[in-house]
């Protein structure tokens, strides 16, 4: 075969990834272009750590993609090796056969996707087929692997991936969804078992998914991406880049460990940020938005973090473990020096955590109208809005400290665009204040005690600001605004309302970052 002879790797216009739907916000396909960058940012880490030397050239790098659905990096891998190593290897299928049965790998999610990937990487979706590209190989599924894994309960859940065993425990005929790649304490062994020999990948990379329905036995989803990392580092490739949530920057369920461990990794060298996950998965939202990240085994330095909004920012290199959060643009990191270098009380100290007074959000245990001899008010929320009413003051048995002082409700919920996808971001819902002898339900958390109506109302006011929202929006990276994520937040003397041009001139903010901050930050009207 020669190059002047048809291969369908070599003519892929109209390309079919950029147009099939995605399975779920969970199992997101990788569009074309990105895989592209994600390589591209590949090639330049290899180059820089082998003299300059170009991965695409080399026959001996070995590659795997533990986590494919479309097979858009193999087939990218792929394409990238034929042209490479042209002068190695002139005779074209010859080449082809090189590639695709020494160099490229690949682990199935779904029995569907390794059908995809195949068809993706051998234009077949058997690697033995009659329109396979590839002639060297005896079994159907080549270097694509899937077989049906199932969990290993513990309990009500898998030891592996935390699946709850009330959903995930299917039947023969239905996706398990227990990922072959995380599902073992030995990923070594497990890729002899795959692969039918001991395998050193020198690439690992890959967009794996990202959570699972009902994960952590309950009804909210667990993330599982983590997992996936956690378990390419075992591995030990020369280079590890996968695309995952940036929710892990600042927060996430059961992420602390995780991000303790990214952020303290010097052998991360690229990281680059979309805060807007359309901007990478068209229809797409992922309120946190998504990242990339670039890991050399050798490397050992400060990150080039790269941020894109509608403009791009850097790649400037960081530190990333400066905090224990990470700070996603290095403006916002210059003003929170500022801020911190005045060694204030954090606003955090002064509020509750998740349900003030244990009343949960649909506590309806009360009376309407106004509270008689032993009895306190009640603030609650519904779907019809707020309300208020009257209970026994002898049911409050959480912060009664708080119930006879003025105090700020704070929503404990942003807006529907908070999380900074999309901006400028409102941050927090507009707070309240609260009189002496009142409670509320779990829809706020609560600062106090505060000693008179005009102090609860600066302090009120004062979330109101650019200022003040700004700060909370470092740590807040999705619609949750728990105590958490105004530790950076300073306190403020409350005898009087802080406007935000008198808090720019008592942290030194500049024009240039006043202007930033408001490009950020939407207007708010100030609080009741």
């Amino acid at each position: 075969m020669t190059d002047s002879a048809p291969s369908s790797l070599l003519k892929r216009n109209p390309d079919v990834l950029t147009c099939i739907a995605n399975l779920s916000n969970d199992e997101v396909f990788t569009p074309p272009e990105f895989a592209q960058r994600m390589l591209d940012t590949l090639a330049e880490g290899w180059a820089s750590a082998n003299d300059g030397a170009n991965i695409w050239a080399d026959s001996r790098v070995t590659f795997l993609d533990p986590c494919t659905k479309s097979g858009v990096f193999l087939r990218e891998i792929a394409y990238r090796l034929i042209k490479g190593l042209k002068d190695q290897i002139p005779d074209l299928q010859e080449r082809v056969d090189h590639v695709l049965t020494t160099q490229v790998f690949g682990i199935g999610i779904t029995k569907l996707t390794a059908l995809l990937a195949r068809r993706s990487l051998y234009c077949s979706k058997w690697a033995n087929g009659e329109h396979s590209v590839a002639t060297g190989f005896e079994d159907e599924d080549g270097h694509v692997w899937f077989e049906r894994t199932v969990h290993v309960w513990d309990g009500t859940k898998c030891r592996f991936c935390g699946a709850p065993k009330a959903i995930f425990d299917r039947a023969e005929d239905y996706e398990t969804h227990a990922y072959a790649f995380i599902h073992t304490d030995e990923p070594k062994n497990r890729l002899v078992e795959i692969f039918g020999a001991d395998m050193q990948f020198d690439v690992i990379i890959g967009n794996p998914p990202y959570q699972l329905a009902g994960g952590g036995g309950g009804t909210n989803d667990s993330p599982i991406y983590h997992f996936f990392v956690d378990q390419a580092v075992k591995l030990e490739p020369r280079f590890l880049s996968m695309v995952i949530p940036s929710r892990w920057l600042a927060g996430g369920r059961g992420m602390e460990d995780f991000r303790r461990r990214m952020l303290s990794d010097r052998h991360i060298s690229n990281l680059v940020d979309y805060p807007n996950s359309s901007q990478v998965f068209p229809g797409v939202d992922l309120k946190s938005g998504v990242c990339f990240f670039l890991r050399g085994r050798d490397y050992d330095g400060d990150c080039a973090v790269t941020l894109v909004r509608d403009e791009t920012i850097g790649p400037t290199n960081r530190r990333l473990d400066d905090y224990d959060v990470f700070i996603r643009d290095e403006r916002a990191a210059r003003i929170l020096k500022k801020v911190l270098d005045h060694k204030e009380p954090s606003f955090s100290d002064l509020l509750t955590g998740d349900t003030p007074f244990g009343l949960p959000t649909n506590f309806t245990a009360f009376r309407v109208g106004h509270p008689e001899e032993g009895q306190v008010k009640v603030y609650a929320s519904s779907n019809s809005g707020r309300r208020s009413g009257a209970m026994q003051r002898d049911q409050v048995t959480k912060n009664t400290h708080l119930i006879d002082v003025w105090k700020v409700l704070a929503p404990k919920a942003g807006p529907g665009s908070s999380g900074g996808h999309v901006i400028p971001d409102m941050v927090l819902s507009k707070p309240s204040i609260a009189e002496p002898g009142s409670v509320c339900t779990q829809t706020w958390i609560v600062a106090g005690p505060l000693r008179s109506e005009q102090e609860a109302s600066n302090a009120a006011f004062y979330l109101t600001t650019r200022f003040a929202r700004f700060m909370v929006s470092l740590r807040k990276i999705s619609q949750d605004a728990m105590k958490g994520v105004y530790l950076w937040l300073p306190q403020q003397p409350w005898d009087r309302a802080c406007t935000d041009a008198e808090l720019y001139k008592k942290y030194g903010i500049t024009a240039d970052e006043q202007a930033y901050i408001e490009s950020m930050i939407r207007p708010m009207e100030a609080a009741d």
